[in-house]
């Protein structure tokens, strides 16, 4: 790192509910939580909201995705819209194994990435709405994997200069990190790179999850946001590093680590000069929302 001062993140104020618990219709149980989303403003400038939600009564693996809609991203309480998504075998997809949505807009489309339980998926919006899948050469939508058990999931999308970076969770022979992929083009994609990996936070299947991605520029650095289990309490907590490097955040080493944010399933959003998170509840029963502000390290 260089020697100018160095910013870490800090939520700023209280935080307000965007979203509960919704009514799965026929999927409802008594146990199913929302978890992993993505956020995103659509053609028609409505913001839209997507969540996995798991345990529900949607077979196999329990989950599926959920999406609300709202006309300001400042707004609470935002308009449920029904079931988005949910698992298709015809395209390789394990079912109820629906995983994670992150929607990233290029040249007036929209390309969403998700997790299936095995592979890293896509789909593709004129509209960021309706979704279709983007199929491969077999007919499948699975993009790539680390391996037929390696639980790939949690995808998140950071464009920077004429590359776009693909982050995501990999989980082979159960060492949990985050791994990196480069495209120029949002279908094809490099081979990977791991960029972070255990640490404090360690390298069990669960410590290296919900990665999210963002370039500082007046900081001329990159910053990682990482979900694991909190050691000295229940529940999570998210690591954050600040790296010169879109590819190293520290592997085996936290050379990098800035700070730590008691949230789980953090997303960052810049809108009109002003940075906002978003993420879990504490209680899993929701997604909440709170601005963000870069201070000096102390």
């Amino acid at each position: 790192m260089s020697n100018q001062e160095v910013l870490v993140p800090q939520i700023e104020g209280k935080w307000w509910k965007i979203a509960g618990n919704p009514d799965l219709g026929p999927y409802n149980t008594e146990r199913q939580q929302p978890l992993d989303f993505g956020i995103w403003q659509a053609a028609d400038q409505t913001w839209q909201l997507v969540s996995c939600v798991r345990r529900t009564g949607c077979g196999g693996r329990g989950r599926l995705f959920f999406r609300w809609q709202a006309n300001s991203l400042l707004e609470r309480d935002w308009q449920p819209m029904g079931i988005f998504m949910v698992a298709d075998p015809n395209f390789g997809e394990r079912i109820g194994g629906l995983q994670a949505p992150f929607v990233i807009k290029y040249q007036d489309e929209y390309y969403m990435f998700y997790g299936d339980w095995v592979n890293i998926c896509s789909a593709w919006s004129q509209d960021g709405k309706t979704f279709a899948r983007l199929l491969n050469a077999d007919k499948l939508s699975g993009l790539f994997t680390e391996g037929h058990r390696s639980s790939c999931r949690d995808p998140m999308v950071m464009a920077y200069r004429d590359k776009f970076y693909i982050y995501y969770t990999g989980v082979p022979a159960g060492k949990g990190a985050i791994y990196c992929r480069i495209s120029s083009d949002l279908r094809h994609w490099s081979e990977s790179v791991v960029v972070n990996r255990g640490g404090e936070a360690g390298d069990g299947p669960q410590d290296a999850e919900c990665p999210f991605v963002l370039y500082l520029p007046h900081q001329y650095s990159f910053y990682l946001f990482r979900a694991h289990p909190a050691k000295d309490k229940d529940g999570y907590e998210t690591s954050v590093y600040c790296s010169p490097s879109p590819l190293d955040f520290g592997v085996d080493s936290d050379e990098y680590k800035v700070t730590s944010l008691p949230v789980e399933a953090a997303r960052i959003i810049f809108y009109e000069q002003q940075y906002y998170i978003a993420a879990l509840q504490p209680d899993l029963q929701g997604i909440r929302m709170a601005r963000l502000k870069w201070v000096p390290k102390k």
